[in-house]
């Protein structure tokens, strides 16, 4: 039995067995098959979902673990396309930098409330971690659809760069995808070149992150909980699945409306202290 008391409010409750399998398994199985007609990446789309049922820092590293083995598994097909000199220039600085963006993740987790505030019987607190990692959902959902923002890219020399500030945001947040599409689009890659290097990157970045994370994962994961992780990223693996099989006739337009209300209103539910 998975024992929830939110640290934002004043509330406490006990979700049972089974149940809370069902419910985390759902959610995972529906953001994984979204990502497939959304334009948002796993991770951007899971994140919000494991906050839900975790503390935003233990949803972030639950977050990695699916991105890094869903990664894993493109790298065992796409490695040997991946360009050395890119995941060089860029990937090294990104691996570095991720250290300390989860470093601070954990430490602004651990930082008090700075704001409480009443409706009704219910007291919620707004926390550091909650309140920055909300507006980093709203700012990267916003780049991810916006048109022009999307297209944006930087000229080559500008890799190092790219790696130090995709790595940092992909430690401290887990949002490392858009910022390491900019600064590769214009590297000269083909397509398939272009794919195995952001996902080789991806798996250096996420083993880096998770390194700093696995700290958290003893408590968050003891007596028995490591199942739900388990049932998380089975889930996530076949939401892919049942995506491509009875997603097709939904209008992209559609699900990247669903997914960005979902994205908002969760951000906004982080930034005041309601999740």
């Amino acid at each position: 039995m998975l024992y929830y008391k939110s640290r934002k409010t004043n509330y406490a409750f006990y979700i049972g067995g089974i149940v809370e399998h069902i419910i985390v398994g759902f959610a995972a199985i529906t953001a994984s098959g979204l990502t497939l007609f959304s334009g948002f990446g796993l991770g951007t789309i899971l994140l919000p979902v494991f906050a839900l049922f975790f503390p935003i820092e233990v949803a972030i590293g639950m977050t990695a673990i699916v991105h890094f083995f869903n990664n894993l598994f493109k790298l065992s097909i796409l490695g040997k396309y991946a360009s050395k000199i890119v995941v060089i220039k860029f990937g090294l600085p990104a691996i570095a930098s991720a250290l300390p963006g989860a470093f601070l993740l954990l430490w602004f987790s651990n930082l008090d409330p700075v704001f409480s505030y009443h409706l009704g019987d219910s007291e919620f607190f707004i926390q550091p971690v909650g309140l920055i990692i909300g507006i980093l959902i709203l700012l990267f959902a916003l780049f991810e659809l916006a048109p022009g923002l999307n297209t944006i890219s930087f000229d080559e020399k500008y890799l190092p760069v790219g790696g130090i500030l995709s790595g940092f945001f992909g430690g401290l947040s887990g949002h490392q995808g858009a910022l390491r599409t900019v600064f590769l689009l214009r590297c000269g890659l083909s397509k398939e070149r272009f794919i195995a290097t952001g996902v080789t990157v991806a798996c250096l970045v996420d083993m880096s992150r998770l390194f700093v994370y696995s700290s958290r994962f003893t408590e968050a994961f003891k007596g028995g909980n490591i199942s739900l992780l388990i049932v998380a990223v089975l889930s996530a693996f076949s939401g892919v699945f049942i995506g491509k099989r009875f997603l097709k006739k939904v209008t992209m337009h559609g699900i990247q409306l669903l997914v960005s209300i979902m994205l908002v209103l969760i951000a906004l539910g982080l930034i005041s202290g309601i999740i």
